[in-house]
């Protein structure tokens, strides 16, 4: 899944930046805390590379390459959030096939600009799209954008 060679020739210090494999207690704890199945496509991609350190700057559109246990700390944040109330009032202006929620727990952060800015892995969308979409989530934006029907084909 991760292309080594590319990232040997054009982000040597990305590369050097990967981290080892997940393990399967690193998965397992992953999708137990999310209450969720990832896709299988995402799954073998973290067992190349569990994410990376962040010490070269992030690897996918200036955005970290988020480990197993990076997704569940973004994802926990969100759903304090969500949990508080702090999105009752609000909705997002989504694409076809993603829901209008401003964020949903079926929407698994695996990259992070720092501000609260993610790629997310949709598991839970409209009848219209793809389990394992992929989709944005701006913190401080409406627009929930469809990238590609798997992960697979976003990479």
């Amino acid at each position: 899944m991760a292309d080594d060679d590319w990232l040997k020739e054009n982000d040597e210090d990305g590369l050097k930046d990967l981290n080892p494999p997940a393990t399967e207690d690193e998965i397992k704890l992953l999708e137990q805390t999310l209450g969720c199945s990832l896709p299988k496509d995402f799954i073998e991609c973290l067992k190349i590379h569990n994410g990376q350190g962040n010490m070269a700057g992030g690897i996918f559109d200036g955005a970290e390459f988020l480990s197993a246990s990076r997704i569940i700390d973004e994802w926990s944040v969100w759903k304090e959030l969500l949990d508080s109330g702090d999105f009752d009032d609000y909705e997002s202006e989504p694409d076809e096939g993603i829901k209008s929620d401003w964020w949903n727990p079926k929407w698994i952060p695996f990259t992070s600009n720092g501000a609260g800015d993610h790629f997310c892995i949709d598991v839970d969308p409209e009848k219209q799209g793809s389990a394992g979409q992929i989709i944005t989530m701006w913190h401080d934006s409406a627009e929930r954008e469809l990238l590609a029907d798997s992960f697979s084909t976003w990479f």
